[in-house]
């Protein structure tokens, strides 16, 4: 007779609505800012690729010192809220911006207030969740982040529409919903309670580095070759304006990113509970190459909206999955080191992506930065091939 899973904890619920204000917020920005920086300031898009690549590595690399603080404090509220507020704080300089300079600081600043509140969120999910549904709960807390970041990007499309492609306007727009995610964690979250005869220590020093296993480590390893084979999602963007879409309109771009993203990480977060890690994600990486391949030969709206749906797909199928496996091959007091750790390497990779997209875009054409996320995809299948079983292999 099997035994019924728990339900989902009431706190990821509502971590997942504290994510969903927050990209609501970012992603109103985000979705216009590669447009504000080529086509209003006049940077190249080799320079949106760096500053893109900069910011999230910026956010990642940070995200490797708030979770090893989250692990000796053992608290990892207080950091959530932290950095929720600096992003919410940075929205109201991308509005009051008149050149390159402000708009980067704002931008590094979100970023750094990412990095500060990531980590600690995601071991908070693994602390609350019980591992029976950690998968479920990881796609739970995915799904309802992308809400958010499907929802921002329609909202800027209204407000452009509105107020004539009205920039800054739309930007002070972004500072409210920022603001009620950072009352929400405040009000909404309790975190489970570290036992009191615990000992702090230095999460990293050799001794712990050595509690990482090898399972954990080849984790962080293929997540790094994944982000190489996704760069930022601004150059699907600048497809959409580069295949001659109204400025006004280029943002439904995200949205349907999102909105197939929003829609596929759940399921995908169950099915993670009850089958093969490994298959999981060599489907994902599928469905990426077939992506790239469609957004590289896209040449209307039509094919370009197939390839970012199937951009979507892959992104539900494999995110919350790689949490999950970074979850549950790390041990419970280094939860937040083991997060940070895995997104300092993905953060170096994005970066690394990111300026070799815009490379590409710059000097080959938009079509072969797309062909070359295949080809890493296609690198990152051979690497899955050298470990045919996954550490965190399903025990359906």
């Amino acid at each position: 007779m099997t035994t019924a899973r728990p339900a989902i904890p009431r706190g990821i619920w509502v971590l997942g609505f504290v994510s969903m204000l927050m990209d609501i917020s970012s992603e109103m920005v985000h979705s216009l800012l590669p447009m504000f920086l080529v086509g209003s300031l006049g940077l190249s898009v080799l320079v949106v690729g760096l500053i893109e690549g900069l910011a999230e590595a910026t956010a990642l690399i940070v995200k490797v010192f708030s979770g090893s603080l989250s692990d000796y404090l053992g608290k990892r509220k207080g950091l959530a809220v932290l950095g929720y507020a600096l992003g919410a704080v940075s929205k109201p300089l991308f509005a009051m911006s008149s050149g390159a300079g402000l708009v980067i600081t704002a931008r590094l600043i979100d970023r750094v207030g990412k990095g500060i509140r990531g980590s600690p969120r995601d071991a908070l999910v693994a602390d609350i969740a019980p591992p029976e549904v950690r998968g479920a709960a990881f796609g739970l807390r995915q799904s309802l982040d992308t809400v958010g970041a499907f929802t921002g990007p329609l909202l800027a499309v209204g407000l452009m529409l509105l107020w004539a492609n009205d920039f800054r306007a739309v930007f002070w727009v972004a500072v409210i919903p920022g603001l009620l995610s950072v009352l929400l964690l405040m009000v909404g979250v309790t975190e489970p309670q570290r036992q009191a005869d615990t000992p702090r220590t230095n999460p990293i020093n050799r001794a712990n580095m050595r509690r990482l296993s090898s399972g954990y480590w080849w984790v962080v390893g293929i997540g790094a070759v994944f982000t190489l084979a996704r760069f930022s999602e601004a150059f699907l963007v600048l497809r959409a304006q580069q295949l001659g879409v109204a400025m006004a309109w280029v943002p439904l771009v995200m949205v349907a990113m999102n909105l197939v993203y929003a829609v596929s990480a759940y399921p995908f977060g169950w099915l993670s509970d009850r089958v093969s890690h490994s298959r999981l994600l060599v489907a994902g990486l599928l469905v990426l190459i077939l992506a790239d391949a469609v957004l590289a030969v896209s040449t209307d709206w039509i094919s370009l909206l197939i390839g970012v749906a199937m951009w979507g797909v892959h992104m539900g199928m494999t995110q919350g999955l790689l949490a999950t496996m970074v979850a549950d091959t790390a041990p419970a007091d280094l939860r937040g080191t083991a997060f940070g750790l895995f997104n300092l390497v993905s953060g170096v990779a994005m970066l690394l992506a990111s300026v070799v997209a815009g490379w590409l875009w710059q000097t080959q054409g938009a079509s072969f930065t797309f062909v070359g996320g295949g080809v890493f995809a296609v690198l990152a299948l051979l690497v899955l091939g050298l470990r045919p079983h996954t550490p965190t292999e399903s025990n359906a």
